[in-house]
């Protein structure tokens, strides 16, 4: 075992996740002075100054350091809040509460997520023009943030979000479709708003930080399309998994949405005349920068890629790591020095009905791996690939990603288990765990999607 590599990618992983936990973020970005709020030190386009109650509601994983972070900014006499958070990634707050809503691992809504939601709009609902909302948008919210829409029950969703994610739908075409089924995304939190302002606080899980895309965008002044979601069922031939919502689709598509003028910037006023504003605060950029810049300080000569919104297999990921490898392990051989690659993205899996368990990171690692055993090689010695989740959750595993070294492929190579199979079912957790290849982390409290990394030292 390469024990400085296992090392290396312990601390450049460690760096990338700590670089977008929202404690660390918010204050960079937002302050309160004055009886102001303000941001990079400067004013909002519209200032920001209420001389009423705050309010704080929203949801992700990242939910409750977003809260707490805010607790810490915002004056306390007057604020109050709700935040949905899974399980695990709870805390105890003085003036907001976090409430857990879903099961670790499981990232589709519940029945209590359901019901913070209602509650939430209820709440934001109660404000007066003098009061101010902040809402917390960050990964994960799709799920944490929802209620459905009239004629659509809380079943229908989970079966269209599970047909679809199992048909290897990408971020995008799962919240197109689900903002089409619900009353609290697409702006329908901000819709709910009668404060006089409305700051949204946005931690992106989104390649290219779409601002309408992240939990679905909740306070975002877009107009579901009911035709583009009919579209999407179709593509992926799930149309006839919940009748009731292609019902609803089709219904809702015979009136054809307005086109919406107001850009992607975030900035709105709602019809009951709230001011919307957002912040994004970090993004997968953020990490794989941070990431890249622990490396450097390592001793690694660092080629560094920002996440794209090509859509890529894990599949296809595994196996343009795995050739990469050969490069990097011949430039290391030639003039003896360290070299990493650093890169962001969220790659898509598409899961059979017969399938094992693991998630999109284990099944890049475990392509690589296969990959390498197929041409016959030696793993080189002195490299080591990762792939991880930043918020801690790989698939419905309690695993963050995966890693291979020589140490893990020549233990797979050993364990006789048909790897070829298990690629196949995506049953990546069970070959990893017997190698030793698996990174937990538990609940991170944050997610940018995902940072993998390479290394290779002599």
């Amino acid at each position: 075992m390469n024990f400085a590599v296992r090392g290396d990618l312990a601390q450049v992983a460690d760096a990338a996740i700590d670089a977008v936990r929202p404690e660390v973020l918010l204050p960079r970005r937002l302050a309160w002075r004055s009886g102001e709020l303000l941001i990079d030190g400067r004013p909002f386009a519209a200032p920001v100054r209420p001389t009423g109650r705050i309010v704080v509601v929203g949801g992700g994983k990242a939910g409750a350091g977003m809260a707490a972070a805010l607790e810490k900014l915002l004056p306390g006499a007057d604020l109050v809040g709700l935040v949905s958070v899974p399980e695990g990634c709870g805390r105890a707050l003085e003036h907001v509460e976090v409430r857990e809503t879903r099961p670790p691992g499981v990232n589709l809504p519940t029945v209590a997520a359901v019901a913070v939601t209602r509650e939430m709009r209820r709440l934001l609902a109660s404000l007066g023009p003098d009061d101010l909302a902040v809402v917390i948008v960050t990964g994960g919210g799709s799920a944490l943030l929802e209620e459905p829409a009239a004629g659509v029950s809380l079943d229908d969703v989970l079966a269209v979000t599970r047909a679809l994610a199992a048909a290897g739908a990408d971020i995008r075409e799962l919240n197109a479709v689900r903002q089409s089924l619900s009353v609290a995304k697409a702006g329908g939190l901000a819709r709910a708003c009668t404060a006089g302002r409305l700051v949204t606080v946005v931690l992106s899980d989104v390649i290219g930080d779409p601002l309408d895309l992240i939990a679905s965008g909740p306070c975002m002044p877009v107009t579901s399309d009911p035709r583009a979601a009919l579209a999407i069922l179709d593509r992926y031939h799930v149309t006839a998994v919940a009748s009731a919502v292609a019902r609803h689709l089709a219904g809702s598509a015979a009136s054809p949405p307005p086109v919406d003028p107001r850009g992607r910037s975030g900035e709105w006023t709602t019809p009951a005349g709230c001011r919307v504003s957002h912040v994004l605060l970090g993004s997968n950029a953020t990490a794989v920068d941070a990431a890249a810049k622990r490396a450097a300080a390592l001793g690694y000569d660092v080629t560094m890629r920002q996440a794209t919104a090509i859509r890529e297999t894990a599949n296809e990921v595994g196996r343009r790591l795995a050739s990469e490898t050969s490069g990097l392990a011949t430039a290391v051989a030639r003039d003896g020095r360290p070299r990493a690659v650093i890169e962001g993205g969220e790659a898509v899996v598409a899961v059979p009905d017969d399938h094992g368990s693991g998630g999109r990171n284990q099944q890049t690692v475990l392509v690589a791996a296969d990959a390498w055993l197929r041409s016959g090689r030696p793993w080189p010695e002195g490299v080591g690939l990762a792939s991880i989740g930043t918020d801690g959750e790989d698939g419905p595993t309690d695993a963050a990603g995966g890693l291979v070294d020589r140490e893990v492929v020549e233990r797979l190579a050993a364990s006789g288990i048909d790897l070829p199979r298990g690629i196949a079912r995506c049953d990546a957790q069970p070959a990893l765990a017997a190698a030793g290849g698996l990174v937990v982390t538990g609940p991170t409290g944050t997610n940018v999607a995902d940072v993998r990394i390479m290394l290779a030292r002599p």
